[in-house]
C-alpha cells in the first residue's frame, strides 16, 4: 500500500510539473489571461496572468486514479473514482465560471444564483449516490470522542448539502494570493494519506486519490508560487474543495473539517461578518478588506502589512498544524 501511495505522488508530480513547461505558455499564447477585482487594486500588476492553472493538478490527479488505482478497480473498488468524479463536476462548474469571466474580459463570471444551484445539485446527486453504494451511511463520526451520532436520512442530507457546498465555496474565497489556496490545501491532502495508512488496505484507493493530490499540487505549486506565472482559477480551487469535501465523506467523517478546514472557515467567516456588518452599520467595516488574507495585506490591526510570501508561511503553517490536530483526533478510531 505504501508503495502505491508512493507511485500515486511521484506521478502527479512529474507530470504536474513537466505539463506545465508547456500548458502555461500555451495558456499566454491564447491570452487566456485573468482580470483582477478593482477593489484589490495592488494585484493590478497581475491582470492578464494565465488562469485555469488548476487543470494541471486535475489531469496528475485523474492519471493516477486510472492508473495507480487500476488494480483497485478490478477488484471492485471504485472509492477514488468517486472522489475524482464529484471532484471533476466542481472542476467543470468553475470551468464555465472562468470562461465566463474571460469571454467579458472581466472577474464576473457566473452569477451567484447559478453556481449556487449548480453545486447544490452536483452535491446531492453525490450524497445520493455514495448513499445508494454503501460508500456513506447516515451518522456523523465525532473526532476527538470517538462517539457516533445518528441521523434521520433527510437530516443527513440538509447537513451533507450543507457542508459540502459550504467546503468549495470557503476554498474558492481562499485562493485569493498567489498560491495560498495550494499552500492551504496541501497539508489537508497530506492528513487524508496519513489516515489512509493509518486505517490500513481498506482505504487505498483513497489513498492513492489523496496522495496524487499532494503531488499534482506540489507540481502546480512551481508554476503558482509568488509571483505566480499562473493561477488555478475557479476550475481549480473548485475542483479543490469537492475533492476535500469528498474525501472526508469517503472516509465517514465529515466534522473533522471544523479542524481540518480551519483557515477555510476563518476566510469564510470573515466574508459573512464584513458583508453583515457593513448592512447593518450602513458603511462601516469590521476588516480592512475581505476575506481575511487581504486585511492582513492592508495591514490588518495592527499595521503590518503582509507580503503574499508571508501569507503562504503563515497559512500553510497553520494548516499543517491543524491537520496534525485532526490526525490526533482520529487516531483511535479504528484501535
Amino acid at each position: 500500500m505504501t508503495i502505491k501511495l508512493i507511485t500515486s505522488f511521484v506521478l502527479a508530480f512529474l507530470f504536474a510539473s513537466a505539463f506545465g513547461k508547456y500548458y502555461v505558455p500555451w495558456l499566454r499564447r491564447q491570452k487566456l489571461g485573468q482580470e483582477i477585482k478593482s477593489e484589490v487594486e495592488w494585484h493590478k500588476s497581475k491582470s492578464g496572468t494565465p488562469t485555469m492553472g488548476g487543470v494541471m493538478f486535475i489531469l496528475a490527479v485523474t492519471l493516477c486514479c486510472l492508473t495507480v488505482g487500476a488494480d483497485g478497480m478490478l477488484h471492485g473498488r471504485f472509492e477514488h473514482i468517486f472522489v475524482l468524479l464529484f471532484a471533476l463536476v466542481f472542476g467543470a462548474i468553475g470551468f464555465l465560471d472562468d470562461w465566463e469571466k474571460l469571454k467579458k474580459k472581466e472577474n464576473m463570471g457566473l452569477s451567484t444564483r447559478a453556481k449556487f444551484l449548480l453545486q447544490l445539485a452536483a452535491a446531492l446527486v453525490f450524497i445520493l449516490i455514495m448513499r445508494q453504494t454503501g460508500f456513506v451511511h447516515t451518522h456523523l463520526y465525532l473526532p476527538f470522542s470517538q462517539r457516533i451520532v445518528y441521523m434521520p436520512e433527510w437530516l443527513f442530507f440538509i447537513f451533507a448539502a450543507f457542508v459540502i457546498v459550504g467546503t468549495v465555496n470557503a476554498v474558492n474565497i481562499t485562493d485569493g494570493v498567489d498560491g495560498l489556496a495550494t499552500g492551504t490545501s496541501l497539508p489537508v491532502f497530506l492528513f487524508f494519506v496519513a489516515v489512509a495508512l493509518l486505517w490500513g488496505p481498506r482505504f487505498q484507493e483513497l489513498g492513492i486519490f489523496a496522495s496524487g493530490m499532494v503531488g499534482g499540487l506540489l507540481g502546480f505549486l512551481i508554476y503558482n508560487f509568488n509571483p505566480a506565472k499562473c493561477f488555478m482559477g475557479d476550475t481549480g480551487s473548485l475542483f479543490l474543495g469537492g475533492a476535500i469535501a469528498a474525501l472526508a465523506f469517503a472516509f465517514d467523517m465529515p466534522l473533522i473539517l471544523i479542524t481540518l478546514g480551519f483557515l477555510f472557515i476563518i476566510e469564510t467567516l470573515s466574508d459573512i461578518i464584513q458583508v453583515t456588518y457593513f448592512k447593518l452599520t450602513h458603511g462601516k467595516r469590521v476588516f480592512k478588506m475581505a476575506p481575511f488574507h487581504h486585511h492582513l495585506e492592508k495591514g490588518g490591526w495592527t499595521g503590518k502589512k503582509w507580503t503574499e510570501k508571508e501569507l503562504f508561511a503563515l497559512f500553510t503553517g497553520i494548516s499543517l498544524l491543524m491537520a496534525i490536530i485532526s490526525f490526533i483526533g482520529v487516531y483511535h478510531r479504528y484501535p
